[in-house]
């Protein structure tokens, strides 16, 4: 973090102290007194073991979902964490709940929900799907839920938590859309998930004709956005049918991820209803909470109960600063993602060594490796990105250094796009980056000149 932020945040500190000030001072307990030297010692060994991290930080690392906050984010929850609120009850951070309010309503207008609606934030994306599902059951509880292969494992996990029936489809180029979904028991399915923005090849199922489908059918839909959900801000720039994005305010329940390309810290997710109706669903009674105010308390909408005010300081100083919109704020850097996701995919259009797999519909790009004349077969594509992923990191020189991610896919999926592989496993193993940072647009070229050096010296 640049030193000068730093400094930025001294008058807020100043201010938040006279403020704590104005009630009276006191003396701190003398158990709570650590001395200067030993929190200095603690705090430089603390930096030493952190160094042991993937360098999250730099445009070299395009390995898994993982991302830095905007020093903003970071600021705004440093500072709201010398009061620690508590953002359940009205009581344990008036501020802090009004902000959340706020960065719902922000996400609620993104995705076309208006007053009213339900919606709060969470200390995860799990959590929110959890919620989702939850009142899904609520409202079906004979029946269970399906989504695609290629869905967060998340999904089954929660329907095993809470006892759901799980049914999976695929979304592959075989057969229509239709004819996947036909061939559920929809009787008894009561709400079907949509993912925009899939966590392994970022793909952006067709959620317009899923909506026709079930609608016809009383099924509900649920839009997993947990890493996606951002991008409707520019979805005039991506590829394919605009109308999956302008109909997201169809579908009765959404669930963001501030924590992925909202720039936050872990935790911070974000559930949606259509229906405020369901907030039924989360009444309960507390013997001590929820006295200082008459206004809707977040924990009488929430399974969760204490969570951190600090999350949403956060992400409402970060939408002060970076809004919502296409041409402003988020768009900019959300472009630039997708932008170097394009730029990988050209360049591995012309490699000799490297070949894309598809074509990115957001910022995650995968790949393989060997050379395009000779023969190949998915083992020993799965053979080359094993050791392609620990090459990149095996460097001594660390600003040669990158980090990657793979990926594994059947061999009968493989095979559709490239039947003239022959295919001798179960299974093949790609090579997968995240671009994540706006950074990436200007760098993914060397990343990928790298990677291709180390292909070729491996073949």
């Amino acid at each position: 973090m640049d030193s000068s932020l730093y400094q930025t945040i001294q008058p807020s500190l100043q201010q938040l102290q006279k403020w704590k000030n104005s009630f009276g001072s006191f003396t701190t307990h003398p158990s709570l007194v650590v001395e200067d030297s030993i929190i200095q010692e603690t705090l430089r060994t603390l930096s030493e073991r952190l160094t042991g991290n993937y360098p999250f930080h730099h445009p070299s690392y395009a390995g898994q979902m993982l991302k830095p906050p905007h020093p903003v984010a970071a600021l705004a929850y440093s500072l709201t964490m010398g009061l620690n609120p508590n953002n359940h009850a009205l009581d344990g951070g008036p501020p802090s709940s009004e902000m959340e309010k706020e960065c719902v309503q922000a996400l609620a207008n993104l995705f076309g929900y208006h007053h009213p609606y339900l919606g709060h934030l969470s200390s995860s994306g799990t959590i929110a799907n959890l919620e989702a599902l939850w009142v899904a059951r609520s409202i079906h509880p004979k029946k269970g839920i399906a989504y695609s292969s290629e869905a967060h494992y998340t999904h089954g996990r929660m329907a095993q938590v809470l006892g759901m029936r799980a049914h999976s489809f695929q979304l592959d180029s075989e057969h229509s859309i239709t004819e996947h979904l036909d061939a559920l028991p929809f009787d008894s399915i009561g709400t079907l998930i949509v993912t925009m923005g899939t966590t392994g090849l970022g793909k952006v199922e067709p959620l317009a004709h899923i909506l026709d489908w079930a609608h016809s059918r009383d099924i509900r839909i649920h839009i997993d956005a947990a890493y996606g959900g951002f991008f409707k801000s520019i979805s005039n720039l991506l590829p394919g049918p605009v109308a999956h994005w302008d109909r997201m305010h169809e579908a009765d329940s959404i669930v963001i991820d501030p924590h992925k390309h909202g720039l936050q810290p872990y935790g911070c997710g974000c559930v949606l209803f259509k229906n405020p109706e369901v907030g039924v669903f989360y009444k309960h009674d507390s013997p001590y909470t929820y006295f200082s105010s008459e206004e809707l308390h977040l924990g009488e909408i929430s399974l969760e109960c204490s969570r951190a005010g600090a999350s949403a300081a956060a992400f409402w100083a970060t939408l002060q600063c970076f809004p919502l919109q296409s041409n402003l704020g988020f768009g900019p850097i959300l472009t630039a993602c997708h932008r170097a996701a394009i730029k990988a995919y050209n360049y591995l259009n012309k490699c000799d060594v490297l070949t894309a797999y598809i074509a990115p519909e957001l910022d995650i790009i995968t790949y393989f490796a060997g050379e395009k004349d000779s023969l190949r077969s998915t083992s020993t594509i799965s053979n080359l990105s094993k050791e392609i992923f620990h090459q990149g990191m095996a460097h001594k020189d660390l600003s040669q250094q990158y980090f990657i991610s793979l990926y594994t896919i059947s061999s009968k999926e493989f095979s559709q796009r490239f039947p003239e592989i022959p295919a001798d496993s179960a299974d093949v193993i790609l090579l997968r980056s995240v671009l994540m940072r706006p950074e990436q647009e200007y760098t993914v070229e060397d990343l990928l000149c790298r990677i291709e050096a180390d292909a070729k010296n491996l073949l």
